[in-house]
């Protein structure tokens, strides 16, 4: 009975035609043997598990083979391939350097480099994990490496070629090998499993070829692992059982919850994942990737972006149907912020749940939608309709207030809000260590979201309301309307700078300096009058806006970060202070 060999092993390519993944290098291999035009060092370059060392091995037996076949690989019936197989060469000489690292480990090498090949054309020398070689070694290594006798090859293999001194890479022909891919990994698993008699899901095998992460070689030691506990019938449950992997089928019941808006369904979820045994940090990042892989599936252009098998991208793609992009942009951005503050919050479980809400919220006709706000799914279904998607709900009409207001005085009443503006998105940019400053978030203002054409204003009374007002009274309503809008920063600085003026006290013209502020003041206008006509008790009150043709008037108006810039500049000890008493620009 023959030992047992891991499929690693047992599977390990033994000519060019059986290495995974690897077509367009092994084809220049075999086409340099081929034509006889072979270099005297070689460095294959790659991650772990991808086939540098499996290729140097064939690479050195194939150019010692003596009767190779007309497609350029080994016979293994001639002296030196039967030689190669059983182990017993004298031309091929393999070095560990992460355990023969030293100069000596080199001068010996080197002294083995005189005698020449008894039976084949070259000796070859397998230096397998060059980069571990001391600078001492290399530099002894280095004139050998240059100029060795015509009978010698050197192939070096590395996982980390920027270790590699430039005038070691300089005396060599470099080889990049890449990161199997994962149908090339199903592939290859499949007919491991045929050989062995092992059924074995194609479901099963994605994950299997998802977890090797790149490395064949990986893939073969989980395939036999996964092999082993289901008794030879690898589905896609004993793979995720094994493997300790989040089933994705939890990710399509959330996004499932997301789309409905249904907050507490995706707290459920969340509870089942937690309860089996996943770690919260694991899921959030899970979820992204999720996300992330939905959005590459919209398209089929860039289908090929998803590391998967054809029968996962296929789920991806109708999956990914049901969603917009927007709303995958917006949830892949929530969820990487909560990346990032997961490490510093002490409320782990809280920072999932509320972004899973925000999730939930981003598809709400909500302006604010982007930063997760909006309105959620009711909670007491019985007693509370839910809103249908792209509606605000109806509010009963509010009487108009009759009652007599006193002179220098506001409204008791504040004027109802309408929705904000989005000028810009939010950045996510993590402050440098030991900053505890936090600055609002700015971006250029790329275009104007408009109000929503649903938005019901405030009805005007049925008689027109004439009460007679003062300037002063004018400019407290103005600023008052200001002061309740506060997180409208242009829109504020704005009014503060440009007081409207009247001849008549009726209707009034702001001017102001710029195209940006007539727009963001124009769609303002709706609101500010009606503010003005409630405060002032007056309905024939009209402010409109212009821009200034008057270079002198021009007023550069700064923003929270511009202001608080400009103060540091001037005054260095408020960082000091600030930073001192972690003071927050909110």
């Amino acid at each position: 009975m023959q030992p047992y060999l891991v499929s690693a092993r047992k599977y390990r390519p033994a000519t060019f035609d059986t290495v995974v993944g690897q077509k367009a290098l092994t084809t220049t291999l075999k086409n340099a043997v081929a034509s006889g035009k072979l270099a005297h060092s070689y460095l294959f370059c790659g991650s772990r598990g991808v086939g540098k060392t499996s290729c140097a091995r064939i690479f050195a037996k194939t150019i010692n083979c003596e009767h190779r076949t007309p497609d350029g690989e080994a016979c293994n019936e001639c002296e030196s391939c039967k030689a190669f197989n059983a182990g017993t060469s004298l031309n091929i000489i393999e070095l560990d350097a992460a355990s023969n690292n030293s100069v000596d480990d080199i001068r010996a090498l080197t002294e083995q480099v005189q005698t020449p090949p008894s039976v084949g054309k070259y000796r070859v020398f397998i230096v397998d994990e060059v980069h571990m070689l001391s600078s001492a070694a290399f530099n002894a290594f280095l004139k050998t490496l240059e100029e060795p006798p015509s009978y010698v090859v050197f192939i070096l293999a590395t996982t980390e070629k920027h270790k590699i001194i430039p005038t070691i890479l300089s005396r060599c022909q470099i080889y990049d090998f890449h990161r199997i891919t994962i149908p090339d990994m199903i592939a290859h698993l499949s007919f491991v499993a045929g050989q062995e008699g092992i059924t074995a899901e194609e479901e099963a095998l994605n994950i299997i070829a998802q977890r090797a992460d790149g490395a064949m070689r990986d893939a073969l030691s989980i395939f036999d692992q996964v092999a082993a506990s289901s008794a030879g019938n690898i589905t896609y449950q004993s793979a995720i059982d094994n493997l300790n992997v989040l089933d994705y089928k939890y990710y399509d019941r959330l996004l499932d919850a997301f789309l409905a808006g249904d907050v507490l369904s995706t707290w459920v979820i969340y509870k089942e994942i937690r309860d089996a045994g996943f770690d919260s940090h694991f899921f959030i990042n899970g979820l992204a990737a999720y996300f992330r892989d939905l959005l590459a599936a919209k398209d089929p252009a860039t289908l090929a972006l998803i590391d998967a098998g054809e029968k996962a991208r296929e789920a991806l793609a109708k999956t990914a149907a049901k969603c917009t992009p927007g709303f995958l942009f917006r949830a892949m951005n929530l969820c990487n912020e909560a990346d990032l503050n997961y490490r510093t919050t002490s409320g782990k479980q809280l920072l999932i749940e509320l972004t899973l809400a925000k999730i939930c919220q981003s598809l709400s006709p909500s302006p604010n939608s982007s930063d997760g706000e909006g309105r959620l799914k009711p909670i007491d279904a019985a007693n509370t309709k839910a809103v249908p998607q792209g509606e605000l709900p109806k509010k009963t009409p509010v009487a108009p207030v009759t009652q007599q207001v006193p002179q220098q005085q506001a409204p008791a009443v504040s004027a109802p809000k309408m929705p904000a503006f989005a000028y810009g998105s939010k950045s996510t940019s993590t402050p440098p260590k030991g900053t505890t400053l936090k600055l609002p978030n700015f971006s250029m203002r790329q275009g104007v979201i408009r109000p929503d054409v649903n938005t019901r204003q405030t009805e005007a009374p049925a008689t027109a309301r004439t009460n007679p007002f003062t300037a002063d009274e004018f400019a407290a309503a103005w600023n008052n309307f200001a002061d309740n809008h506060r997180k409208e920063h242009i829109l504020v600085n704005a009014m503060r700078f440009y007081m409207p003026q009247s001849s008549d006290n009726i209707n009034f013209e702001a001017k102001v300096t710029n195209v940006m502020q007539l727009e963001i003041m124009t769609e303002a206008l709706p609101r500010i009058n009606q503010w003005l006509r409630d405060a002032l008790r007056n309905d024939s009150v009209t402010v409109t806006v212009s821009v200034s043709e008057s270079e002198n008037e021009v007023i550069y108006t700064l923003n929270d970060r511009e202001l608080l810039a400009k103060i540091i500049e001037e005054n260095p000890f408020v960082a000091k202070f600030i930073d001192k008493f972690k003071l927050v620009l909110s």
